[in-house]
């Protein structure tokens, strides 16, 4: 199913939830909506589920408007953060419960369930009731819900929140694997930019209920339109400087009271032409390395920085460093041994430096 959101709006009493979000999702793709609470992706979600009425703009399916068709009309299957099952019906109820709803056959019901089961890994549990199985095993049963009504289009709203680090892993993996063999076009609500990155097709990202950016997951992390978007995508967040831009000689920087940097030809070409006065530069922490013998200092790359802070997070170490009271933070090989204290340089690879209007928080190199 291919769903297309022209202008879609919902406001309450003057607060508005989402803002004209416009975005076509083709078919079989699985689409995420990223974003902090409050950033308007739920609503949109249950604007496209028929849940919420939207206060202006169209939702189409397949090219039919669909704002007054019924949520039960709308070919659509829910799996929600809670997973709202019936605690005093066995897994099987559970399942089967849409079909029974629509007064689907014995036989058939049992066949799909069983099918629909076994796909989740849990066709041996469908006597059992819902009390008796850990998280990980109701939200299987929540998404075989889901999926037992052979819908057209899955809307999950942050299903795996409730689950601990190690089955959100398992599970992003059976989703996705479950997605594309079945093909069904799905939206994913949620607010970890891990799972968004690693599950999704095409990423919408929003904030304030506006759609900040959509796009694949490489080029919203590659070449991030806003300044929104290039802090919210990447982990650890990316580092961000007020500088001017400069010219000397062919040769372009990037200064501060802290910073004196040499920029690569195109992009500080890019951004000297766009500048009007002061600019954003953002740097990736994994793009800033410290200074040994296997990764010698580079003249108009390299800064001094005292090490305030180290965090361990296993094969490297995040640090946080001062530069003349700017603040930034690296990530380096944890064999390196960096401690609190160190004065230390490190090298900027500004390969990927990105660059922003300070007012519009637009990106000065990516239209």
């Amino acid at each position: 199913m291919r769903v297309e959101l022209d202008n879609l709006s919902k406001e309450w009493d003057g607060v508005v939830g989402a803002d004209r979000i416009t975005l076509d999702i083709a078919d079989g793709d699985l689409v995420a909506f990223l974003g902090p609470s409050g950033c308007g992706k739920t609503t949109t979600l249950l604007m496209v589920a028929g849940i919420y009425k939207p206060s202006g703009g169209t939702i189409k399916f397949d090219g039919d408007v669909v704002n007054e068709v019924a949520p039960k009309d709308r070919g659509i299957g829910m799996v929600f953060q809670s997973y709202a099952l019936y605690p005093h019906m066995t897994v099987f109820g559970n399942i089967s419960y849409p079909l029974r709803i629509q007064k689907v056959n014995k036989t058939e019901i049992k066949e799909r369930v069983q099918k629909v089961a076994d796909m989740m890994g849990i066709g041996n549990l469908l006597d059992r009731k819902i009390v008796q199985l850990s998280g990980g095993q109701q939200q299987r049963v929540s998404l075989g819900r889901a999926l037992v009504k052979e819908p057209q289009l899955l809307l999950f709203d942050e299903p795996l929140s409730n689950l601990d680090a190690r089955l959100r892993l398992t599970m992003r993996g059976e989703i996705k694997r479950l997605q594309e063999e079945m093909g069904i076009t799905s939206i994913y609500v949620t607010h970890d930019q891990v799972e968004a990155m690693t599950m999704a097709d095409k990423i919408a990202v929003m904030s304030n209920g506006i759609l900040q950016a959509y796009d694949v997951p490489t080029d919203l992390y590659e070449h991030p339109k806003t300044v929104f978007v290039a802090g919210f995508v990447g982990n650890p967040p990316m580092n961000f400087y007020d500088v001017e831009i400069s010219s000397s000689n062919g040769d372009f920087y990037a200064k501060s009271d802290a910073i004196d940097l040499r920029l690569p030809a195109e992009r500080g070409e890019k951004a000297a032409a766009a500048a009007k006065g002061k600019v954003v530069m953002g740097v990736r922490p994994e793009d800033i390395y410290l200074v040994d013998d296997a990764t010698p200092a580079v003249e108009g790359r390299t800064l001094s920085a005292t090490v305030e802070v180290v965090e361990p997070l296993g094969r490297e170490d995040l640090l946080g460093v001062t530069i003349k009271d700017v603040d930034m933070r690296v990530l380096v090989d944890k064999t390196k041994g960096a401690t609190v204290g160190d004065s230390a340089q490190f090298i900027f690879d500004l390969a990927n430096v990105q660059f922003f209007d300070p007012e519009s928080e637009q990106s000065l190199l990516w239209s």
